[in-house]
C-alpha cells in the first residue's frame, strides 16, 4: 500500500487495450517463491489475451511448469507487451518445450478464432490446454449510456470469443485436456457500474457449467477462475484516478491481488495430477470475498 494510504499510486490510462510498461507500479506476472514442479510437461496451451496482467502471469506459469505455449494479443496495441510477453516466456521454458508464439486477432469474430487455433494446431499439431482470458470493461453510472455498439463490442470480446474458441479448438482436443475461462467475482456479487462487463462474466459461469456437462463424457474438464480485483492494465484503462489509487480497498485483505496471484489456479486446474475430479466448477482468488453459487 502507498505511503499515502492508497492501494497503489493515482494513474489513469485513455484508451483499450491498455499498456502495462507505462503502469505506476507494474504488475506482478512471477513471484519468487513460485516452484515449478513439471505439472504441464509435454502439453500445448493457448491462452487468449495472454501478452500482459493475469494472461501474462498464466503463460509465465505455464512455461514454467513444462508447457510450449501461444497466445493472442490485439495487433497496433499491444505489440510490446507481446514482445515482452515473448521474451520472458523464452527464458522460463524448459528444454522439451517448443518455442512460445504469439498471434495477433480479433477474436470477437469467429473466421480470428478459426485462424489462431489453425496457426497453433499446424506449429505444434494439438491443443491440450485452452484458456479463454480475453476482455474489455468500460465505466458507465447508467444503463442508458450503454450504446448498442458498446454492448456488442462487449459481448464479442468477453463470451462471443469463448465460444468460437472453443468450437474450433475442440477439434484437436484429445481426452485429458482441458477449459479454463476466466470469469469475475463481479459475475456473483454483481457491479452497477460495469453492467454490460458484469452481464458478460455472468454468462461465462453459466457457459463453464453448460460446457463442462456437455463436454464430460469426452473426457474434457471445463473450470473457470473469478478474480476478485487485481492490479491489471484494465484498470487504470477503465477507472477515474481516485477509484484506481483506492481499487481493492473494499476487500477483507484490503488490497489489489497480482497476477502472480491468480496464474497457480489456472496451473492447478490445467494439471490432470491436481484437478482430475474438478469440472464445471469456479475457483475464487478473490481477497476474501465471501462468494455463494
Amino acid at each position: 500500500m502507498a505511503s499515502d494510504g492508497k492501494t497503489v499510486p493515482q494513474q489513469k490510462q485513455e484508451t483499450q487495450p491498455s499498456k502495462e510498461d507505462v503502469m505506476d507500479r507494474t504488475p506482478q506476472f512471477t513471484s519468487p517463491g513460485y516452484k515449478p514442479s513439471n505439472k504441464l510437461q509435454g502439453k500445448v496451451a493457448l491462452v487468449t489475451g495472454g501478452d500482459s496482467g493475469i494472461g501474462r502471469a498464466v503463460c509465465h506459469c505455464f512455461a514454467l511448469e513444462g508447457a510450449t505455449v501461444a497466445f493472442t494479443y490485439v495487433k497496433g496495441h499491444e505489440d510490446k507487451e507481446a514482445q515482452d510477453t515473448l521474451e520472458i516466456m523464452r527464458k522460463a521454458k524448459t528444454l522439451d518445450a517448443e518455442e512460445p508464439m504469439a498471434i495477433a486477432a480479433d477474436l470477437g469474430y469467429d473466421q480470428n478464432c478459426k485462424r489462431v487455433v489453425h496457426q497453433v494446431v499446424k506449429a505444434y499439431g494439438r491443443i491440450d490446454i485452452l484458456v479463454n482470458n480475453a476482455a474489455e470493461q468500460y465505466k458507465s453510472s447508467t444503463i442508458e449510456e450503454i450504446s448498442e455498439e458498446r454492448l456488442e463490442r462487449v459481448f464479442r470480446t468477453n463470451i462471443f470469443s469463448y465460444f468460437f474458441m472453443v468450437r474450433h479448438a475442440l477439434k484437436c482436443m484429445r481426452e485429458g485436456s482441458a477449459i479454463i475461462n476466466t470469469t469475475s467475482v463481479n459475475a456473483y456479487k454483481g457491479n452497477d457500474e460495469l453492467l454490460d462487463y458484469t452481464a458478460t462474466k455472468g454468462a461465462i459461469v453459466a457457459f463453464t457449467r453448460g460446457l463442462a456437462l456437455q463436454l464430460v463424457g469426452k473426457g474434457i474438464r471445463v473450470n473457470g477462475v473469478a478474480p476478485g480485483p487485481i492490479w491489471t492494465p484494465l484498470i487504470p484503462a477503465s477507472m477515474g484516478e481516485e477509484e484506481t489509487a483506492n481499487f481493492g480497498a473494499e476487500v477483507p485483505m484490503k488490497r489489489a491481488g497480482q497476477p502472480s496471484e491468480v496464474a497457480p489456479s489456472f496451473v492447478f486446474l490445467a494439471c490432470n495430477h491436481c484437478s482430475s475430479y474438478i469440472t464445471g466448477q469456479v475457483l475464487h482468488p478473490n481477497g476474501g470475498t465471501i462468494v455463494n453459487a
